[in-house]
């Protein structure tokens, strides 16, 4: 099992992904909400939610919310919250435990793209979705984004002969809008819209004295003995030259398309 498929490793990073993870997808969030009209009689669903980045900015217009994750602690963070309008449930999303075309809106932030089975996770949000309704799925470029993407970069110079672990299947079967949009359709969706959204994330270089708060959550990074570690960090000083933040500019394709 990879480590992004274990729902056990999710758990012991939530609180640390609310912290530094969190603020950041929660940008994309927004631009993925941005383009799904939602009110006070609108049924939402966050598939694959981890700390709720869509779902606690869903719950803002009123939307009624249900936000799962298969992780325990990733859906104790979201109710933790105490949002009235969002309801909270541990749920696989590669085999969804509600019935058809129950919510007006079903999306996946950066969810279902790290599922083993993530065309069956389509296809159970389309199944999901009301005639009429929307599902929205936003996924990475090739690369990934943020700390992973910094940490990709930096590997590759330091140690280029060194092959790090691959993204996940999906980033990389839906990096392009037409291969992305063609998926969709194939999982019940028709008329897909894809946006091309970029967001820096800006890392501070204060927290590199904590490296395990900046790639931690990466398993490239955890395969690294002591002193690579420390390679790395003092990469990421050079690469800062001297300033406070790092920005590192980073690409989603954010897909809106109806049932």
């Amino acid at each position: 099992m990879r480590a992004f498929e274990d729902p056990e490793r999710w758990d012991t990073v939530a609180r640390h992904y609310e912290a530094t993870a969190h603020p950041f997808t929660a940008r994309f969030a927004e631009a993925a909400l941005a383009r799904v009209p939602l009110d006070a009689r609108s049924r939402v669903l966050d598939v694959a939610a981890g700390t709720g980045a869509l779902a606690r900015a869903a719950a803002r217009t009123g939307a009624q919310v249900l936000a799962t994750d298969f992780s325990p602690g990733m859906v104790a963070r979201i109710a933790a919250a105490g949002l009235p309008n969002v309801e909270t449930r541990v749920m696989d999303g590669q085999a969804l435990a509600l019935p058809d075309g129950a919510f007006d809106a079903v999306f996946s932030i950066f969810g279902v793209i790290m599922f083993p089975d993530w065309r069956r996770g389509l296809s159970e949000m389309a199944r999901v979705t009301r005639p009429g309704g929307t599902g929205v799925v936003a996924t990475w470029r090739d690369e990934g984004a943020a700390s992973f993407l910094l940490l990709g970069r930096i590997r590759r110079t330091l140690f280029p002969k060194r092959a790090g672990l691959p993204m996940p299947e999906a980033v990389r079967a839906l990096s392009t809008p037409q291969d992305f949009a063609r998926e969709l359709v194939a999982a019940g969706y028709r008329d897909p819209e894809i946006a091309v959204v970029v967001h820096d994330y800006v890392l501070d270089v204060a927290a590199l004295a904590d490296p395990e708060t900046v790639f931690g959550l990466s398993p490239d990074w955890t395969g690294l003995d002591a002193a690579d570690q420390a390679a790395v960090v003092a990469e990421a000083r050079r690469m800062a030259a001297g300033q406070v933040t790092l920005r590192i500019p980073s690409t989603a394709l954010i897909a809106v398309a109806c049932r």
